[in-house]
């Protein structure tokens, strides 16, 4: 080819290449989303398939269908793949916690038409008082734990003030998203704590991704125990990030000697930075105060724990909360806070019978028994992780030492007092925090290895506990949350039917009268409990309540003060929970209700598939023989 004809050729081009796929397309970013919006739709189509409206003995575990189940197994493989990233791009473990939170606790806010847990409407009966007569009684002799309520009003203004600020009847409107909204409030408090003690993003949101799936107390609905256990964290948050003595973290400056995971200890602050720090804890510690009586004592004893290291004994702090807490229990509170101090020399130093589960029977039925059983093996699957985070990562332990601290520092108040039967659930939601943070150190391994360790022999048990023990762990604390959780729904949901029905009846009553039922877990139980008075006589033992139903007719009537106008409204709800929480033998509310309608001390005022209401009509002296 000469020259002239190679000029006549046209150039070759070169190949073309291959555009590049988008961005969110590419593997890694591929294997984070697609799990998350492939669960999320599953568990959008389950939802309208939930039958909860035909709820058996197993609660909503039957009623939820297959693709809900499938739906969290897919969020769980999806978080373990995002925590592989989590150094890089932490917001998709974050993403996966806060898709959990909504797909765990979300189905009963989305689907039941009525508050869940009936006994939550008490709050939403002191609320509306609160709006309507725009003042509290302290001092005033309420019935049953009312009391408390109103000598700490902290909670109930504040969510009045919501009421008013979202333009809605009652709080009954948004109480069943409490747990979300809590929740969601309660995540960054969580890993504003754990990052005090790791800076390994693997181990914060496994820790908060096992604190959901471990919380299943049901402490965290519109409750001033829920608001107040918020307070409660964000102040110890606080506490661990900004009072640092001076001086005090000695060879922690300097984690390389520790476990790789660990963080170094905060800056430390001056005495007059904690004096205004001090200050600004205040109102939170004032809030805790005002709106529940149990926090406050464990906000002490959490402070006075974090006084037993260099790094935190700030006795100014813990001064400050105890006064504010006595402050508080010899004015706004004191009528229960001297009751209290009565019962302390029957309770005191009874550890079996202060950590019993409730305040009666023993949970019967196939749901609740279930129920019972996954708490226990909840409580010592976490214990155990945890436990098992004591040995394996000890450098670790030792640089979190103030979280352990505080996570054990409630223990002792089993010594105390039973609170109702509920103190070994409280316990339990007070140290969960520090708990799910060593259970999470003992499942995932630290990214490097501390001196002197064997390599080889890390290296195999890092991959066998990321491929091996965590998804396992996960799996089984998912799959004990869901019986500890929705395992007594049936006891949680009430008809609206039910309701209206309990509601008429109480607006039926005069002023003074007397509402008697077997329980006040039922659905506006306490509904005009400024107006009217309330016996719920079968919460007490079960054998006082089977000597009841041999003439419960005469036993309420001796009960009834004379003169009194009362009625006797007994429910679905009741006969379930009394059923479920062992108040009653079985097939006992069904006598009680039979026996009460046969006796002529007891006229129907009302009868309906959920329920019926008599009225005590005594009997006068000509009528009898």
């Amino acid at each position: 080819m000469d020259l002239t004809e190679a000029r006549t050729q046209p150039p070759t081009r070169p190949p073309p290449s291959r555009r590049p796929a988008p961005r969110f397309l590419r593997p890694q970013l591929l294997l984070s989303w697609v799990p998350l919006v492939a669960a999320v739709a599953l568990w959008t189509y389950a939802l309208p398939r939930v039958g909860f409206r035909a709820m058996g003995d197993y609660g909503l575990l039957d009623r939820f269908p297959a693709a809900f189940y499938a739906a969290l197994a897919l969020l769980t493989c999806g978080f373990l793949v995002a925590l592989r990233r989590a150094g890089t791009a932490p917001w998709w473990p974050a993403a996966y916690c806060v898709t959990l939170l909504v797909a765990l606790k979300a189905p009963p806010a989305v689907l039941y038409d009525s508050v869940r847990y009936p006994w939550a409407s008490k709050h939403d009966a002191v609320v509306n008082q609160l709006l309507l007569s725009g003042e509290l009684r302290p001092n005033g002799a309420l019935s049953g734990n009312m009391s408390a309520y109103e000598q700490w009003p902290g909670f109930f203004t504040l969510t009045g003030g919501l009421v008013r600020a979202f333009g809605v009847d009652s709080a009954a409107v948004f109480l069943n998203w409490a747990p979300i909204a809590l929740g969601l409030l309660l995540m960054p408090v969580l890993v504003l704590i754990y990052r005090t003690f790791t800076e390994d993003w693997r181990l914060v949101w496994t820790a908060v991704w096992i604190f959901q799936l471990a919380n299943w107390v049901g402490q965290d609905y519109l409750s001033p125990q829920g608001f107040a256990y918020l307070l409660h964290l964000s102040v110890i948050a606080v506490v661990l990030r900004h009072f640092v003595r001076p001086g005090s973290a000695g060879r922690l400056r300097d984690r390389s000697f520790l476990d790789p995971a660990s963080a170094a200890v905060p800056p430390p602050t001056g005495t007059r930075q904690r004096a205004v720090g001090v200050a600004v804890l205040a109102p939170l510690i004032l809030a805790v105060n005002a709106s529940h009586q149990l926090t406050p004592v464990m906000l002490c004893v959490s402070l006075f724990a974090l006084t037993l290291t260099r790094r935190y004994r700030n006795y100014g702090l813990l001064a400050v909360a105890a006064l504010i807490m006595l402050a508080w229990d010899l004015t706004m509170g004191r009528p229960l806070f001297l009751e209290t101090l009565g019962t302390l020399r029957d309770s005191l130093g009874r550890l079996t019978q202060n950590s019993r589960a409730g305040y009666a029977g023993e949970l019967t039925g196939p749901g609740p028994e279930l129920a019972g059983q996954a708490n226990v093996l909840m409580v010592l699957a976490v214990a155990a992780l945890a436990g098992a985070a004591l040995l394996l990562r000890r450098g670790l332990v030792r640089a979190a030492l103030p979280l352990l601290l505080v996570s054990l520092a409630p223990v002792p108040l089993f010594v105390v007092n039973d609170y109702g039967g509920e103190m070994l659930f409280r316990v339990y939601l007070f140290g969960l925090p520090g708990a799910a943070f060593f259970a999470a150190a003992a499942l995932v391994p630290a990214a490097g290895s501390p001196r002197g360790a064997r390599r080889p022999v890390r290296r195999r048990a890092r991959a066998l506990t990321l491929h091996g023990a965590l998804p396992l762990a996960l799996l089984v604390l998912l799959a004990g949350f869901l019986p500890s959780y929705y395992g007594k729904e049936k006891m949680y949901y009430t008809p609206p039917a039910e309701t209206a029905l309990v509601t008429r009846a109480i607006d039926r009553a005069p002023h003074g009268a007397l509402i008697l039922a077997t329980t006040g877990s039922f659905p506006q139980a306490l509904h005009r409990y400024d107006q009217v008075g309330h016996w719920f006589f079968a919460e007490q033992e079960l054998p006082e309540n089977e000597r009841m139903l041999a003439d419960p007719a005469r036993h309420l009537a001796d009960g009834i003060p004379p003169g009194t106008d009362a009625y006797v409204i007994l429910t679905r709800t009741q006969d379930i929970y009394a059923a479920g929480e062992g108040l009653l033998p079985p097939g006992g509310f069904a006598t009680l209700r039979e026996r009460l309608t046969a006796s002529p001390l007891f006229g129907v005022v009302e009868e309906h598939p959920y329920g019926i209401v008599l009225h005590y009509q005594p009997a006068t002296e000509g009528d009898r023989p």
